[in-house]
């Protein structure tokens, strides 16, 4: 029986986690920023007759980290697992995204997760195991328009846990990376929330403006195709219990994150600017056209 840490447990693959390790017969510390949201986590796992752990924790607060990490170790003996999957969502180009909205997805996504994980890791040296788990994303691989804040988020996790990986292995500690596609998570819905295409708080004077409604509005029609977070659930557990000769670093969630994984490692850089700008659908803005035809897709 493992001890798995996850954050971000009061929704979407966070919840779905913790509730796969605890029907795996595993111990669970599921933490959230504010522990008052774990009722529909609590409620599910009543229903199930599961045990877990629920804890306090913003993943925006280091200073809490190494303190977390004794009380763990104190009431469980060890930590074998820790799953960093809180993050954070904002949609927007460079020049529309004010600093402070862009240091909070960058600090929530990539630097969180990676301080976390520097509290966690002398646990796991002491032991010589142990398994950190990184949530990634499409956006760790493919950096579209209007989605710069979260792109480089993930990208910056991506090259860290790249080389978290060879620092660590000599101590029998294994780092792996989750890319998952399209899915239904509150990360998602509450960046789609609002009645019009952008943001609330989009600035209405933006150059940018019909970039990113026309990407936001992309995305609304692709939701009805989303997955269930509990397929990445279920690739966490996999990977928790993967045989050494199986183990990789980055593990694709589903078939879309197949492709584009197998398809940006194999492109150079006009390949790659080929198969993006396919994806976003984005041609008629870099050749600056005025719009996209809202039916065909074809510039006007």
């Amino acid at each position: 029986m493992a001890v798995i840490i996850i954050t971000g447990s009061a929704s979407g693959f966070g919840l779905e986690s913790a509730l796969a390790f605890a029907r795996n017969g595993d111990t669970v510390i599921a933490t959230m920023r504010d522990v008052s949201g774990a009722n529909r986590l609590q409620g599910r796992a009543r229903a199930e007759h599961l045990e877990l752990d629920v804890r306090q924790l913003d993943v925006l607060n280091s200073a809490t980290f190494s303190k977390f990490a004794d009380d763990i170790v104190a009431d469980h003996g060890r930590i074998d697992v820790l799953i960093n999957n809180a993050g954070i969502h904002r949609a927007g180009a460079l020049e529309d995204v004010d600093e402070n909205a862009l240091r909070l997805v960058m600090e929530t996504n990539c630097i969180g997760p990676l301080l976390l994980s520097r509290a966690i890791l002398p646990v796991m040296r002491n032991q010589g195991s142990g398994l950190i788990i990184m949530m990634s994303s499409l956006s760790g691989l493919a950096g579209l328009p209007g989605d710069l804040p979260y792109a480089a988020s993930k990208f910056a996790l991506e090259g860290a846990t790249e080389a978290l990986r060879h620092e660590v292995d000599r101590w029998g500690i294994k780092v792996a990376l989750v890319q998952a596609g399209l899915y239904e998570t509150e990360i998602m819905s509450r960046n789609l929330n609002s009645p019009s295409a952008l943001p609330s708080d989009y600035p209405d004077n933006s150059p940018y403006k019909k970039l990113i409604e026309w990407q936001l509005s992309n995305l609304r029609s692709r939701m009805p195709e989303a997955l269930d977070p509990a397929h990445v659930a279920a690739l966490f557990v996999a990977i928790a219990n993967a045989d050494d000769e199986y183990f990789r670093l980055r593990w694709p969630a589903d078939p879309l994150s197949e492709k584009v994984l197998e398809t940006m490692l194999a492109q150079d850089d006009a390949g790659r600017d080929r198969f993006l700008r396919s994806v976003a659908g984005s041609d008629w803005w870099s050749s600056g056209e005025s719009g996209p035809d809202a039916e065909s897709g074809d510039a006007k």
